[in-house]
């Protein structure tokens, strides 16, 4: 009898891990949060992401590079090439935030001011990387 009671316990706690497990659409609230252009893409034609600009690869669970500098109105893309989603926020130094995304979709974000920009890939935390801008 005592199983009994254990049962419906475990089956409620595996359908809530069940529940935060996979992708939403409105994780962060869409592909932008602000008046600073971001767009989430499919490049999945291979070579350079975003054709111009500066890429960044999400790969192993890790931004590549981790830190990047580029200048005033530069494109920077991020191409997710692991087979796991990601996505990109703006923790500090901008307002961005990118839709969750998967294996060969691309996210592009182009500074408006000089100034650090720390981001992370919120799906998985120790996931971070950071934009230097200049003018």
């Amino acid at each position: 009898m005592r199983r009994l009671t254990f049962l419906p316990l475990l089956l409620a706690c595996l359908a809530l891990v069940a529940a935060g497990c996979g992708s939403s659409d409105d994780d962060n609230g869409g592909g932008g949060g602000s008046s600073q252009p971001a767009e989430t893409t499919d490049d999945s034609g291979g070579g350079a992401a975003g054709g111009g600009g500066n890429a960044v690869a999400m790969k192993n669970i890790q931004f590549d590079p981790k830190e990047t500098t580029v200048k005033v109105g530069e494109k920077v893309t991020w191409t997710n090439e692991d087979d796991v989603d990601h996505n990109v926020v703006a923790r500090e130094g901008a307002d961005f935030s990118s839709d969750t995304f998967g294996k060969g979709k691309t996210f592009s974000y182009t500074p408006t001011k000089a100034g650090k920009i720390e981001y992370t890939c919120t799906l998985h935390p120790g996931m971070d990387g950071e934009l230097t801008v200049t003018s």
